[in-house]
This record gives C-alpha cells, structure tokens and sequence, in this order.
C-alpha cells in the first residue's frame, strides 16, 4: 500500500514524499481511513509507530478546503516537547497546504502565543495546562474545533492532567471527531474513552510490550557500580546516539555531568531545566552535537531522534509499560536497536516482570569486575534454559553491537 491509496491532497502527497514516507505504517494503514470518513478513533500501538503521521495527514486533508485562521483541530498531548514535536510533524507534512500551526506549553512567555493565535491558526498543539489558561483568559477560540486529539494518552492520565481534559472538553463542541491514541490502556482512559468518543473505531496494533525491532540486555550490577559499568559500556560498544534513562531529576544532572567530565559527548533532560535549556539540550542531541542524552520518565516523552541505537536504563523503570516507553525511543521507523537494562540486587520484582514480557528476547549480560551473580536479588532475575542452563553471556569489548554510527570514544577508553 501506498499514501496515494488514500486519495489525499496533492499538496499533502508532496509533503509526504518530501519527508521520504514510502508505506504507510500499520497504525497508519488502519487508523486514516476511519478517520477520513469522519468516525471516532480509538488507537492503541507501541511507540514509535507512527501514531503522530496516522493523525495529522486525515487532519490536514479534512482542513485543507475549509475555512482558514481559526482553530478547526486541537491536539493535546502530556509535554512540551510532544507538542513541539506534532506542530513539526505538520509544518512538514502540510508545508504547501498554508494550513497554520501552533504548539502551546507553558514555561514560556504567553504573550508570544496570544500574539500568534490573533495572527491566526488552524491547528493548535497544546498541553492541557496551558491550553486551559488560555481558555479561561479568552485569548483561543475553540467554538470551532471539529477534531479533538487527545495523544499519549496515558503518560497523560500518569501526569495527573485527567481533572484539565475533562474541563477542556466541556468548551469544545459536541458535535465534533474525536481521537484517542495511546501506547498502553490503563482502566482510567478507557473511562474516559467512553464519556468522549462515540462509537470509535478500535485500532491496535499487535501487544503493547517493546517493539519486536529491538534487542533486551540485563546487566546485573551494585547501585555503587552503576556509573562505572556505563562508562565502560560506552567505551567498548559501537553506538549511535544513546539515550540514558535514570529515575530522579537528581541523578540524571549528576550522571550526566560525570560522564561528560570523563570527556563524553553528554548533557541531561529533566524537569528542573528551563524551556531555552531543555530545547538546547533536544536540539543538541537531535543534531549530534551530544551522543548522550540522560533523561529521565516524562522529559524524554517525545524526544523524536529516529537514529537513537540505544536505550540504557541506568535505573530500572517502574513498571513495564514504562519499560515500553523507554525503549519505544530506540528501533524506530524499521531501524534496530538495542536496549541494556542495569539490574541491582533489588530491582528482582520489577526485572521478573519484564523477563515474563519479554521471554527469550531477554538477554543476560555480564562484564567482568561488575557482575553480582551471588546476590540473591539478581540470581531471581536469571533467565534459566530447559535442564537449569543459564542463558547468561560474558561482555566482550570486541563484540560490537549493532549501529550503522559509531559515537567518538573519550580519550580514556
């Protein structure tokens, strides 16, 4: 299949092609038609599907001969860095249609976003904080919103934002298209689903566990060691751009700094930083100017770097669908990627939970000097053969992994 099978635009097909998009996606293949006919969507696929594209290209075809410079389609999704992202999407997908974008955040100086949405807009990409100030100020018509997206839809929910979307909803007009998509489906979108969407058209695309283009390690290590185990991973592995994951705000600054201090390419995303900071740091990372992004859960939502080669969990995550989204950052677009989890001895409750999602995708990897075999907690998180065989493999430096980019070693290595 190609996007010409759907009849769009040839204003939109140029910017498709320009973009180099060949095929659509699953996510896309299944969601643009129904969307096209004007239904209610509800859509559950991984990361980096192409979720974004799935909705902004029937977005744009339904905008395109309709009256102008009046918000006609709202997206609101958990970050700034989501929103930025989609109004990107659509400025390059739409880029000779005419049809105005906006992204909406907070951290930033309204005016700047008043002064644009007089100038007019036709799609508004906003985070549902800021959205509703705007709202409540009376600086955006929404009476004229006929698609309503809510993306990400549950890092929203997971961000306490429930309480804004249901007041937003209340300004927006009954009659109107409303699409939902998601990487996972908790309970609480699936209430709200109901309340919002009428008669939706349900897409999901295979399960919800990580991407099948991607290769899962466990390292087992002391939480003391755990630095000294990145280093050495980046000093002996062939990567691309590599995005660390680490759990605080805290410890993101710390690692980051250490590593650049031992002459690595590295800066940190977090929520502490100011927004010229955070999108110097995005920037930075996307342009190649650092190798090495240390972020932690909710400021690396919608980082949008198709070349990431690896994902490290510096701190295992909570939950596995925060595993999914983590590792969602890497083997996108039909790229391969490789996703290296450290494991101390109390992390077994958490590392099981991923083993049983994973099975035996589950790689266990062990480099010499880090490795803690004998704790208790890590020999729980063992993957185990037929007959007790362990499926464990010692880290060989002269074992590369896979990447099409090798990221410039410090001097040190």
């Amino acid at each position: 299949m190609s996007f010409e099978k759907f009849n769009f635009h040839s204003k939109i097909i140029t910017g498709v092609q320009a973009l180099g998009y060949t095929a659509p996606t699953p996510i896309q293949a299944q969601s643009i038609p129904p969307i096209l006919n004007g239904s209610d969507v509800m859509g559950l696929a991984q990361t980096g599907t192409g979720k974004t594209a799935a909705f902004v290209l029937p977005i744009m075809q339904h905008l395109i001969r309709g009256p102008r410079r009046a918000p006609r389609a709202l997206i609101i999704a958990p970050t700034r860095e989501l929103t930025q992202q989609t109004s990107k999407v659509v400025g390059q997908l739409g880029r000779g249609t005419g049809l105005r974008t906006i992204s909406i955040y907070g951290g930033v100086n309204i005016g700047q976003q008043i002064s644009a949405l007089r100038r007019g807009i036709d799609i508004v990409s906003a985070c549902p904080g800021r959205l509703l100030d705007h709202i409540q100020r009376g600086t955006i018509d929404v009476s004229n919103i006929k698609i309503l997206v809510l993306d990400e839809a549950d890092l929203m929910f997971d961000m306490g934002f429930l309480p804004d979307i249901k007041k937003i909803v209340k300004h927006l007009p009954a009659d109107r298209q409303t699409l939902l998509f998601s990487a996972t489906m908790p309970d609480d979108i699936k209430t709200l689903a109901k309340k919002i969407l009428t008669d939706p058209v349900m897409v999901h695309i295979g399960h919800t566990g990580p991407v099948a283009s991607v290769e899962h390690s466990f390292y087992p290590v002391q939480q003391d060691r755990k630095t000294a185990l990145l280093k050495s991973i980046l000093c002996n592995t062939e990567t691309g751009p590599v995005l660390v994951f680490t759990r605080t705000k805290v410890r993101s600054k710390r690692v980051a700094r250490q590593l650049e201090d031992s002459g690595f390419d590295a800066t940190a995303l977090h929520g502490n930083l100011s927004q010229n900071k955070r999108q110097q740091a995005l920037d930075g990372f996307s342009r190649g100017r650092y190798k090495i992004l240390v972020a932690t859960d909710v400021a690396a939502r919608g980082i949008d770097v198709r070349k990431v080669s690896h994902v490290i969990n510096y701190d295992i995550p909570d939950t596995i669908d925060a595993y999914t989204h983590r590792i969602g950052r890497t083997g996108r677009a039909s790229e391969t990627g490789d996703a290296f989890t450290f494991v101390t001895g109390s992390d077994s409750f958490t590392a099981r939970s991923i083993k049983r999602v994973l099975g035996n995708k589950l790689k266990h990897c062990a480099v010499d000097g880090f490795d803690i075999a004998a704790e208790e907690g890590t020999r729980q998180v063992r993957n185990r053969r037929p007959g007790g065989q362990q499926n464990r493999k010692k880290y060989n430096p002269n074992n590369r992994s896979r990447s099409a980019a090798k990221t410039k070693r410090p001097s040190f290595c």
